[in-house]
């Protein structure tokens, strides 16, 4: 049968292939690699786009945190934020990935919701340039005008750790995303200059302090691109009712973290997911926020994901429990790609 292509909140194929070598990744991409996302991958499981996350790594073992986060209780703490001048090297090169990946017709960069239409109309992968944590982006905000010029249309004013503009959500199980405080006067003149230049502002790892800050400056509509259901799993990284309200009262959206830490009820990033999490936080979302608010952000390349769907090929696999949970064929859609589209629209206008 066939299922909606997909256009995913969220993936951190270009940090990974700046650890594979950078670019000499590319023709690994273009051909089969070893992650979750290249394109045989993606032509295979409906992958249509998404969002390419600019992720600058912290000198830590993530090889220790996953173990930590693998214990029923865990709290890592948040690691030091990455000076400006290395958060932009690393920037760059993965800004410049994109580009050649471009350069080689592997992906287009999409620069507004017409462009992604396009793409998923054509064939040809969308990309839409992200960066996660606003670690490159300098206290004048010079940085954010180039990257906007190169492609930037979503950023995270942090990652999990402090930057200029605000603070993080730790890696907490249990735990709540009330930790520490919010934005920094710098953090609301980039939420104010983001609203200027229409690039969305993203949620998923600021914590509730920031969250409602931004929530109070910003005119576009809240969104969360890979977050999950606190309710569900009280996960510090996951959203509490009281903020999907917001998102809904904003005509936002979040899009379905696939990390098994965020899915688990215990927590545990262990790979040994039923579908039916992802299912359970789906209907959850659905209930707070409308079917027109829901969509998937799989955090692909940078999380343990259900062994179930694996990579991207597996999404099918979502797809078609989806649909025999007895979403209908208008519902897939708009929980596919169709949710993503309305909202990029609305905030980069038409």
């Amino acid at each position: 049968m066939n299922n909606p292509l997909i256009f995913d909140g969220h993936n951190d194929v270009l940090g990974k292939m700046l650890k594979d070598g950078g670019p000499s990744a590319i023709d690994a991409f273009i051909t089969g690699n070893d992650g979750h996302i290249d394109l045989p991958k993606a032509q295979k499981g409906g992958l249509g786009g998404g969002f390419f996350a600019i992720w600058v790594s912290s000198p830590m073992d993530l090889g220790d945190a996953l173990k930590a986060m693998a214990q029923p209780k865990y709290d890592l703490p948040l690691p030091d934020a990455v000076p400006l001048d290395l958060a932009t090297k690393d920037a760059l090169a993965q800004a410049a990935l994109l580009i050649r990946l471009e350069d080689r017709g592997a992906l287009k960069i999409c620069r507004n919701a017409a462009d992604i239409r396009t793409c998923l109309n054509t064939g040809k992968l969308a990309a839409l340039m992200h960066m996660e944590g606003a670690e490159a982006i300098d206290a004048d905000l010079l940085a954010l005008d180039v990257f906007y010029h190169a492609g930037l249309r979503s950023i995270g004013p942090v990652w999990s750790r402090p930057t200029i503009f605000g603070n993080g959500v730790p890696f907490r199980y249990p735990g709540s995303p009330d930790a520490g405080e919010g934005l920094t006067p710098a953090g609301h003149r980039l939420v104010d200059r983001c609203n200027e230049l229409r690039i969305m502002i993203d949620l998923a790892h600021l914590n509730e302090k920031g969250f409602w800050e931004v929530a109070a400056r910003s005119h576009h509509p809240l969104v969360a691109t890979h977050s999950n259901v606190h309710a569900i799993c009280p996960h510090a990284r996951n959203l509490t009712d009281r903020q999907l309200a917001a998102i809904a009262e904003s005509d936002g959206m979040v899009g379905l973290n696939f990390a098994a830490a965020f899915l688990r009820p215990d927590g545990r990033m262990n790979d040994d997911v039923p579908v039916e999490y992802m299912l359970r936080h789906i209907d959850h979302l659905i209930e707070h926020l409308g079917e027109d608010r829901v969509g998937l952000g799989s955090d692909f390349d940078g999380a343990v994901v259900p062994q179930v769907i694996g990579d991207a090929s597996g999404l099918p696999v979502l797809c078609e429990a989806m649909r025999a949970h007895g979403y209908d064929a208008a519902l897939l859609a708009k929980l596919c790609h169709g949710n993503w589209l309305r909202v990029l629209e609305k905030t980069f206008g038409s």
